[in-house]
């Protein structure tokens, strides 16, 4: 039976997205869902979750102190196993974070996570609330979701990849910011899909019944 792992690393509160995935691993028959910080749990996993909320020096540095940071490593690394990284979870995918002080990512997707800078000086940082996304690539997680379907956002900074491919989809926040990232086994969504309702519980179905 395929087992899902939502990785605890005290990042935040888990409790919602463990319930979205569990929902829809039972809809979709997709095996059972853990919340876990057992490394030998993670390196059984056959997909893994990585949330996170707060600054990306914080989440970097449990990340690493955390006793999986090595099976998360291997496993998606070099079994490539299928990856979702949500929120911070995403911007921990990139090269480098620049917030408070410069912080490395794991370098899974090239790229630098900056503070959002809206060109317009009414809208307010952080970027809060639903917005539009706008697909870029077509992907496996997009099955059912189109532009104009609307996600739940809370941050402050964005990832800004190196490689446009590596871009799946944005939202328009006076100017573009990153919404989806991507390569390989890997995704990250900088959104909320346990908070986006029907589109989000749409994505997380599509990311465990996903077999790249």
């Amino acid at each position: 039976m395929s087992l899902t792992v939502l990785i605890d690393y005290e990042s935040g509160n888990l409790h919602s997205a463990e319930k979205a995935f569990e929902r829809m691993a039972r809809e979709a028959d997709a095996g059972t869902v853990v919340v876990t910080s057992d490394a030998d749990v993670v390196a059984k996993a056959d997909r893994i979750v990585l949330p996170g909320d707060g600054a990306f020096p914080a989440c970097a540095k449990a990340l690493r102190g955390s006793g999986v940071f090595d099976a998360l490593v291997e496993a998606v690394e070099n079994k490539g196993r299928p990856f979702l990284g949500i929120c911070v979870g995403m911007q921990l995918m990139a090269s480098w974070g620049r917030e408070y002080s410069d912080t490395a990512g794991l370098d899974w997707v090239d790229g630098e996570v900056v503070h959002i800078t809206p060109s317009e000086p009414t809208l307010k940082v952080p970027h809060m609330g639903w917005n539009d996304l706008v697909l870029e690539a077509q992907h496996p997680v997009f099955e059912g979701v189109s532009t104009g379907d609307h996600t739940y956002f809370v941050h402050s900074y964005h990832f800004e990849v190196a490689d446009p491919a590596m871009r799946l989809a944005h939202v328009d926040y006076g100017g573009d910011v990153t919404a989806v990232v991507g390569r390989d086994t890997m995704l990250g969504m900088q959104f909320h899909p346990e908070k986006s309702q029907d589109i989000g519980l749409r994505m997380i179905r599509n990311f465990l019944t996903w077999a790249p």
